[in-house]
């Protein structure tokens, strides 16, 4: 049977849209720029977003924690990839990098969930409430990273009972071996695998 999205109870997350991983400069930038280029994430994103808009589908955007002093300082058992880039301060409080970017961050309307501090949106956030208040059943995750924070909150909506999407050609890794393993592990989770172009096709008509 063909997915169907009724505005009223889908919804699209935007994860971690910041500067530092989405504008030219960022400190994450060319990292995931080779992947991007290769799915054609920013292209796909600014097809998708504005349709969502048009249709009034409700808008989530889900951050990663934005770096300050003193982060972890003291604990037992701070994730190995935070570890690895703290140093950097990537998405630091008070930076160019940690803002929003300008094209695909929030826009009027759109609900801020509060930060994750690893790769699970849903993890010690409000964003399950939040998805909850507007009724939605139905997630589709767009943004950073394939196999870290987009697996990681799509897997987790999925144990809550979500109706779960992903749209691979709207996501981006740190290497191309990033995307294979996002590509591999996603029908362990997702209900629906969707291009685009496939996903555009299936949303309501305005």
């Amino acid at each position: 049977m063909t997915e169907t999205y009724a505005a009223d109870r889908t919804a699209l997350l935007i994860v971690d849209p910041y500067n530092d991983f989405m504008s030219e400069g960022g400190k994450l930038y060319e990292a995931i720029k080779p992947t991007a280029d290769t799915s054609g994430l920013f292209s796909n994103m600014r097809r998708l977003i504005p349709a969502i808009r048009e249709l009034g589908i409700q808008v989530f955007i889900v951050p990663h924690h934005r770096a300050c002093d003193h982060d972890h300082l003291e604990w037992q058992h701070v994730n190995m990839f935070i570890a690895k880039t703290e140093p950097m301060r990537a998405f630091e409080v008070g930076s160019w990098g940690g803002e929003f970017n300008e094209e695909f961050g929030p826009r009027a309307g759109d609900v801020i969930v509060k930060e994750h501090w690893a790769q699970n949106g849903f993890a010690n956030t409000d964003l399950d409430m939040l998805l909850k208040q507007h009724g939605i059943q139905k997630i589709i995750l767009v943004g950073l990273i394939a196999n870290s924070c987009i697996e990681a909150t799509a897997r987790y909506g999925m144990e809550l009972g979500y109706h779960v999407t992903l749209v691979p050609d709207a996501t981006a890794a740190f290497s191309p071996e990033g995307m294979v393993a996002a590509a591999e592990n996603a029908p362990m989770f997702a209900h629906a695998i969707l291009s685009t172009s496939e996903l555009l096709e299936r949303l309501p008509a305005t």
